[in-house]
């Protein structure tokens, strides 16, 4: 017998990653993932956006309309690839669980996780997939490698051990939602709002004025030891209509994340003719009352509502007020972002990649990454340990010879043609060196003839106390990057 709250818990999420799409990019998939949310909204008019690519509703009230949880994924995941777009269906008890399964459904179209069987189909899964970097790395050291052996855990273990961060995980490890619920959410209208006069025309400025909004939300509901992690956005333009959507995040929505959202939500509706300033409303379902189309004019007013409250159990400010500089950081960045354009600001983030330049991507500050070359996996040819304290934008040119002046070479087989004895970097002075090591032989790209190449890398120490990371390709010496 299935309970009714077993019957709530049950989730479908859409995952289609509109980026991997030759004709996408990072900055127009708000717009393109927008035309998902309309053929969703067709299922289902109440959905929570987590992230351009990802959106997710209840499945029961739906799932009996179509006729079973099957019915309603299969007629989903068709609608969404006639838009010609790939997509992955995932249903399953809670949203963790259910996004994982919509992960494996890219390669099927669908997958359904039986209800009340989230926790074996989460347990033979790697602990990275948390989305808890460090937590990660240190139960790994711990030996504790899958979701189930975490979940095996007690549950005051975990909380001494790892604190409310590691307990949120172990929950979601169990199958279980991140937080229980509030029990009992306040009665009072916790929303807030601001009004533009003149209209705003920029997304960036109506984003900045969000994260003020945050603040205010945040400070109330911390009154009542609340917390937010679902919040409905409304938008109100010039000519009258209304963008509302609703955001989840599965931690607390910060105030940055909630800028983020705003953002995000305005992006949707912008089109390629007016990249710069707030357009069209877009289709009728797919945003709220009013979607007529048309040019939807500057922003009114915005309104930010609590949707789904947690009890907040605090944060523990670092040693060194590690969190409070954060936070400074954050401010000051989104303020720039609100003058100068919403790409002025960047941000490194770690991704996958053999050489120190791949492996750093500068995104907009605030943005969720989402790199087509996860650093979680693995990297054949791939530098080792240490990594290089500087990356060079531009490698510079080298000379790397052996005792007798001759070039250093490497063939096709990985031998080096002698020991390199000096090092010459960008036009100056050649330097002994003391110590190398290498090569790392790579072949990259070699299913495609226009973009295949092969190189071998060196690290090389120079008698003045220099390390470097050089690359040998068709004959010719580069410095990559240096070592401190």
């Amino acid at each position: 017998m299935t309970a009714a709250g077993d019957r709530n818990r049950r989730v479908l999420v859409v995952r289609c990653p509109a980026w991997r799409s030759p004709i996408a990019d990072r900055a127009a998939a708000p717009q393109l993932f927008e035309q998902v949310v309309g053929v969703v909204r067709e299922f289902c008019p109440r959905i929570e956006v987590l992230r351009p690519g990802i959106c997710a509703f209840a499945v029961h009230g739906p799932a009996r309309y179509y006729g079973g949880e099957a019915e309603l994924a299969r007629n989903l995941a068709e609608a969404v690839t006639r838009l010609g777009f790939d997509c992955g269906v995932g249903i399953a008890d809670g949203m963790f669980a259910a996004l994982l399964a919509s992960r494996d459904g890219l390669a099927g179209g669908c997958r359904m996780v039986p209800s009340g069987a989230s926790p074996a189909f989460l347990a033979p899964r790697s602990v990275t997939v948390l989305g808890e970097p460090e937590l990660a790395d240190l139960l790994i050291r711990l030996g504790i490698r899958t979701l189930g052996e975490f979940a095996s855990l007690p549950t005051a273990e975990v909380r001494n051990r790892f604190g409310a961060s590691g307990l949120l995980a172990h929950r979601l490890a169990r199958g279980l939602d991140p937080r229980p619920l509030a029990a009992s959410p306040p009665t009072a209208d916790l929303s807030v709002q601001a009004e533009f006069d003149p209209p705003a025309e920029q997304s960036e400025q109506v984003a900045f004025v969000a994260k003020s909004l945050a603040g205010q939300l945040h400070a109330q509901l911390a009154a009542s030891g609340l917390g937010c992690v679902r919040v409905q956005v409304q938008v109100i333009c010039a000519d009258g209509q209304e963008i509302t959507r609703l955001w989840r995040h599965d931690g607390l929505l910060s105030e940055l994340a909630v800028a983020e959202r705003v953002r995000w939500q305005l992006d949707g509706w912008r089109t390629g003719q007016h990249a710069d300033h707030l357009a069209e409303g877009g289709e009728g379902g797919s945003g709220g009352e009013g979607g007529s189309g048309g040019e939807a004019g500057g922003v009114i007013l915005l309104r930010l509502i609590p949707d789904q409250l947690v009890h907040d159990p605090g944060r523990q400010l670092g040693l060194w007020g590690d969190a409070v500089v954060s936070d400074r950081v954050a401010r000051a960045a989104v303020r720039v972002q609100a003058m100068l354009g919403h790409g002025a600001v960047r941000q490194p983030v770690l991704t996958g990649g053999r050489s120190p330049a791949d492996q750093a991507l500068l995104v907009p500050f605030g943005d969720m990454s989402v790199s087509l070359r996860p650093a979680d996996r693995p990297w054949p040819g791939k530098i080792p340990s240490p990594a290089p304290a500087t990356v060079y934008p531009t490698p510079k040119p080298a000379m790397v010879t052996d005792c007798s002046g001759a070039l250093v070479t490497v063939t096709g087989r990985g031998h080096v043609s002698a020991d390199p004895a000096r090092l010459s970097v960008a036009g100056g002075p050649p330097l002994a060196v003391t110590a190398w090591t290498g090569p790392w032989p790579v072949t990259e790209r070699w299913w495609d003839p226009a973009h295949a190449c092969r190189k071998a890398r060196f690290q090389l120490v120079t008698v003045d106390g220099g390390a470097w990371l050089a690359v040998v390709h068709d004959g010719c010496w580069l410095i990559e990057a240096s070592y401190d």
